[in-house]
């Protein structure tokens, strides 16, 4: 094999999708059930879907720009709108940027994808070795993947860890590097509704001023055939929250969603989802790190770049996977 991607999100899904198509051959070992990482999407009851990673991505550069209009041809994404309602008012002002989403929800982007691509779900990497031709990368099933170069994708402290069990020391400057990325964590909430939401259009409060900065509503959002509401408390609330009762987070959670609710509609069920590591808000200025003194090992994702967010993550896998093929040539 000639590569083994870490991490089955954007990143690495794009890292794979380039190394294919320059003729390499490469495998994306996931611990999660499915593709996607943050671009996840979540059944709540019969007929109820809810994003409750990743709400949307806007457009800023030329090369997604490009994948975009086929994905709108294929109807596989489509406009959202143009900017939220800050709860202030009912009226939703725009700055021009379209917010994109998924029909089906977003990890159905994340799925196509992921197709023709070998990935393995399901399997934790719990640690990599340098052999005579590369890397070897073992995981929670007891298998082992070899293959001459590595990508990692996933979040940095997760990298950091997985080389520090393993033994693999870094370049004092490229860890250096990486020790300064910095990620904030997101407390979410999946509210499963009886009745209907009241959200300005298209179904959406973001107000950065608040603990709870983001309350969606799937159903106008156009993903859900019931009214399934995601909620998402910022990275100080978060971190502080941490650590509380699952019942304490819940109430805070349900609080900031409850005016957002019809006449006489009610939450029936939340579930909790806990991001430790949702946003990166100390990121790399470069696209990727190519790692100095070891077998070809790349690290990539949405902290690099400095976009932060999908377009970040989606331009970081392109450009490893590049830089990867460019060395293996």
């Amino acid at each position: 094999m000639d590569v083994a991607i870490v991490g089955a999100g954007m990143s690495g899904l794009m890292a794979a999708r380039t190394l294919r198509d320059r003729g390499k051959s490469v495998v994306v070992i996931e611990r999660g059930q499915s593709v996607g990482g943050r671009l996840a999407t979540r059944q709540v009851g019969r007929n109820g879907l809810a994003d409750h990673g990743a709400q949307f991505f806007t457009v800023r550069g030329d090369a997604l720009r490009r994948h975009v209009d086929e994905w709108l041809a294929l109807d596989l994404v489509f406009v959202w709108g143009t900017g939220w309602s800050d709860g202030s008012t009912k009226r939703t002002v725009g700055d021009g940027y379209p917010r994109y989403a998924s029909r089906g929800g977003m990890n159905e982007l994340a799925k196509h994808l992921a197709q023709g691509l070998d990935v393995v779900v399901d399997r934790l990497v719990v640690r990599t070795r340098q052999t005579a031709d590369g890397w070897a990368i073992e995981d929670s099933a007891g298998e082992s993947h070899e293959a001459t170069s590595l990508i990692l994708t996933p979040p940095m402290p997760e990298a950091l860890a997985l080389l520090s069990r393993s033994r693999i020391d870094l370049h004092v400057e490229d860890l250096s590097e990486l020790q300064r990325i910095r990620f904030g964590p997101c407390l979410c909430g999946i509210h499963e509704i009886e009745g209907e939401a009241d959200l300005p259009e298209p179904g959406a409060v973001q107000d950065f001023q608040s603990d709870i900065y983001w309350v969606a509503d799937n159903a106008a959002k156009g993903i859900s055939g019931a009214t399934v509401v995601t909620s998402h408390a910022n990275a100080k609330f978060s971190r502080q929250n941490w650590d509380a009762s699952e019942e304490d987070i819940v109430r805070e959670l349900e609080a900031a969603v409850a005016p957002h609710l019809g006449r006489n509609a009610r939450i029936i069920s939340t579930r909790l989802k806990k991001w430790r590591y949702s946003v990166p808000l100390t990121t790399h200025p470069q696209e990727c790190l190519v790692a100095r003194g070891l077998p070809p090992l790349i690290f990539a994702g949405d902290a690099f770049g400095g976009r932060g967010r999908v377009e970040g993550a989606f331009m970081s896998g392109i450009a490893a996977g590049n830089a990867l093929a460019d060395r293996l040539e």
